[in-house]
């Protein structure tokens, strides 16, 4: 079992920058598959980006491609999102999810074993 903890969503301008935090408890951290994925009012949930057990390897959405970076540190149970360059469209709630998976990525939400309970991310005009 895996219990994740997001945290450092908020109200930027257009263009300003955001890192968002999830916290992982358990030990086995660096097991995982980890994901960020948001999901706006009114629409259905999407990937933003997946990084690989070991860091090596990651994925993004075209959307955010450029301005996202997805990292993570083993040795803190801790993934990050630095998101850069921000657009309005980005507003969303902002989910961390784990896979039971070193190597498979998963680019679809019931790929996905365990979830935060979400951070809000508003980005203004």
């Amino acid at each position: 079992q895996v219990q994740l903890v997001e945290s450092g969503g908020g109200l930027v301008q257009a263009g300003g920058s955001l890192k968002l935090s999830c916290a992982a408890s358990g030990s086995t951290f660096s097991s995982y598959t980890m994901g960020w994925f948001r999901q706006a009012p009114g629409k259905e949930r999407e990937f933003v980006a997946a990084i690989r057990w070991s860091g090596d390897t990651t994925y993004y959405a075209d959307s955010v491609k450029g301005r996202f970076t997805i990292s993570r540190d083993n040795a803190e149970n801790t993934v990050y999102l630095q998101m850069n360059s921000l657009k309005p469209e980005d507003t969303a709630v902002y989910y961390c999810a784990a896979r039971k998976s070193r190597y498979r990525m998963g680019l679809l939400s019931y790929e996905y074993d365990y979830w935060g309970q979400g951070t809000q991310v508003t980005v203004s005009y």
